[in-house]
């Protein structure tokens, strides 16, 4: 059961106001459920990001990954051609649609198109076009840059392999999809394009590190404020595709 902040003190004060420090919402474990369960439940309530995302209407906190590192790297432009890989639940498609003027809302400014690919059902987004598809299919690329109409300007990736509970087994099942989305991304993107993706830190990321320094310009790995600081996940943005 979820016990809520009254906003009172235990001498029946109102403590809510402007200033004081907001309440932390406790939860207790219930019968049946596990403490992990009940820990990840308590800092789901809790955190900021999840609150934000609610109330600016996004499908998740992920959504503010995106939205800090295009803040700082400037890849998601007005007329941008954008891929989002494993785009469920469509956060990222969120954040990117306004700032590719995919609706054309932006008068003078090009308008992008955005494309979302995973292998789940996704509810539909304004502005975005999204198809079931397994990017690692034979003929995904030929698909991809059908719908697209031309290469890609974008190839973005948040996807995470389910979790095994093991640290180091997870580690590398992320590596090698994260290899297979930057592989999908040398064959879709414009020369001068950029590769953002997750990855988890853990030693085996070097010959990915590598590959990418080969294929393009600039590669940087941040961590952006929306990260929990207890995850060992980062990202990477590589930046001016080689072709």
């Amino acid at each position: 059961m979820v016990k809520k902040p009254t906003g009172k003190s235990p001498t029946g004060k109102n403590t809510s106001g402007r200033g004081q420090r907001e309440l932390t919402v406790k939860v207790k474990t219930a019968r049946g459920r596990k403490l992990s369960s009940t820990r990840w439940l308590q800092r789901q309530l809790n955190d900021p990001y999840v609150k934000r995302a609610q109330a600016e209407g996004y499908r998740g906190r992920a959504a503010f990954k995106i939205l800090e590192l295009d803040d700082k790297y400037r890849f998601l432009v007005p007329g941008a051609r954008v891929v989002d890989l494993g785009c469920a639940p469509g956060g990222w498609c969120q954040v990117a649609v306004p700032r590719v003027n995919a609706l054309g809302e932006k008068s003078g400014k090009a308008v992008g198109r955005i494309l979302g690919v995973d292998l789940q059902e996704v509810e539909p987004i304004a502005g975005c076009e999204i198809h079931q598809l397994d990017f690692m299919e034979d003929d995904a690329d030929l698909k991809v840059k059908e719908w697209l109409g031309g290469p890609a300007d974008v190839v973005m990736s948040d996807m995470a392999a389910s979790s095994s509970g093991h640290k180091q087994t997870d580690h590398l099942r992320i590596i090698a999809l994260c290899e297979a989305a930057a592989y999908f991304a040398f064959d879709v993107l414009e020369p001068g394009g950029t590769f953002v993706a997750k990855v988890l830190a853990g030693g085996a990321e070097g010959e990915l590190q590598k590959l990418l320094k080969q294929k393009f310009e600039k590669v940087v790995n941040v961590k952006p404020p929306a990260s929990r600081s207890d995850s060992s996940e980062k990202f990477v943005v590589a930046t001016g595709f080689r072709g």
